[in-house]
């Protein structure tokens, strides 16, 4: 299979292997001591190497939102990096996320035009081409920016993978006001709510070609030239005899068959494009952001509603959801409110300042982002942990300096 060329590549692949085993250092519980929620603070390629004996093969959602290289700097990240040097920092992280994925699990990483069709092309390699399972255009901007150069970009990818898709199977999407708004009861059928369908269909059908008497007196000779009626002149009869054929008020119009909303399949398969009216824009992060902290903190946040749609199809109540770019919490937010198990990590300071105090803010039952939709009345709780120091010298011996409590912890998870 063809693969990523670029200066630092042989020495990017052995990264995670090299990378030392460090010891989780309990800092502080927040709510529930006995839940199992993590936020670690570190570098995440140790970080995930740290979780790795304890969770492999045992996440079922990972979630990323990595720098998007887009040659500016934000304040809590380097979003400025050379290519190669993005490269060298995505695929070892790749990598170690894949070992971390159940074999029905899936990841899910957002980015934007920059490093998408490179990041496709390592996660090809990472995680096997046929494992690949579509690319979501997220439209996040609801007006255009009149300052752009050539275009003003209105939306973001979200790149999806699966461990194993043979394996893997998204959960449907529930159906909405709107798409029901449709289905109506005019004639006040018992069996509830319907739709009028089309009788007739371009698939050649051999006995889709009689004629047939409206109650009116009409008759329609046959269906429109280079059509078919859809079913047989019996089936018609049948469904005719059982009320499920609409022919208008007046009994003159062309027979519909009748779709119920209640045979209909209630669950709806995901689709690739996301509008800001569904799943919330970059405004609506920053004033979910502004409303917990009561100032703009963190400069590319996600909205809440995006990451609960992105839960909901890919877990359920109780799966382990893993973001390893946590930024300002978003993931770990919605995770917790919607009950799933969840493992942050970040490596600035704003694991302290901005994480933490949110994820507290959601246990005593912040009413913002999707609080209302899910209901979240607060509770729960989760750890907070630092990176301590490598298990191992370079000589391979257990270092002297590492604690009992801690070699046995490390022990314990391996």
């Amino acid at each position: 299979m063809p693969h990523l060329e670029w200066l630092t590549r042989k020495h990017d692949l052995k990264a995670s292997r090299a990378a030392p085993y460090r010891i989780l250092e309990p800092v502080s519980s927040h709510g529930d001591e006995t839940a199992e929620n993590m936020l670690i603070q570190g570098d995440n390629l140790d970080a995930l190497k740290a979780i790795l004996p304890r969770f492999a093969g045992k996440i079922r959602c990972i979630y990323i939102d990595p720098p998007y290289n887009t040659r500016s700097a934000f304040e809590h990240y380097d979003d400025n990096m050379e290519h190669t040097a993005w490269l060298s920092m995505m695929y070892p992280r790749l990598e170690l996320l894949r070992d971390l994925l159940a074999e029905d699990g899936s990841i899910w990483v957002s980015i934007d035009d920059n490093e998408a069709h490179y990041l496709k092309v390592i996660m090809d390699e990472i995680f096997g081409r046929k494992n690949f399972i579509t690319s979501i255009i997220w439209r996040k901007n609801y007006s255009p920016k009149s300052s752009a150069r050539h275009f003003s970009e209105d939306h973001d990818y979200i790149i999806v993978y699966a461990k194993d898709a043979e394996h893997w199977f998204p959960n449907p999407m529930p159906r909405t006001m709107k798409q029901d708004k449709a289905y109506k009861n005019p004639d006040n059928d018992p069996r509830g709510p319907w739709r009028p369908n089309n009788l007739a269909a371009r698939n050649f059908y051999s006995k889709g070609t009689y004629s047939i008497l409206c109650p009116s007196g009409r008759v329609i000779k046959g269906p429109p030239p280079g059509s078919y009626w859809r079913v047989s002149e019996d089936k018609f009869r049948e469904m005719d005899l059982d009320g499920r054929i609409w022919w208008g008020n007046s009994g003159n119009n062309v027979p519909a068959p009748k779709i119920y909303l209640n045979e209909v399949k209630q669950g709806l398969v995901p689709q690739t494009f996301w509008s800001y009216e569904e799943v919330g824009h970059t405004q609506d992060a920053k004033k979910e952001i502004v409303a917990l902290f009561s100032r703009d903190v963190f400069g590319t946040p996600k909205p809440e509603r995006l990451l609960h749609r992105i839960l909901h199809i890919a877990t359920n109540p109780g799966d382990w959801v893993l973001d390893s770019f946590l930024g300002s919490g978003t993931t770990g937010a919605v995770a917790h409110k919607t009950g799933r198990r969840y493992i942050g990590v970040e490596i600035g300071d704003h694991a302290r300042t901005h994480c933490i105090p949110r994820l507290c803010k959601v246990i005593d039952g912040e009413r913002g982002g999707i609080s209302e939709t899910v209901q979240w009345k607060g509770g729960g709780g989760f750890r907070f942990f630092r990176l301590g120091d490598p298990v191992f010298d370079d000589m391979g011996r257990i270092r002297p300096d590492v604690a009992f409590a801690q070699l046995a912890a490390h022990v314990w998870f391996c």
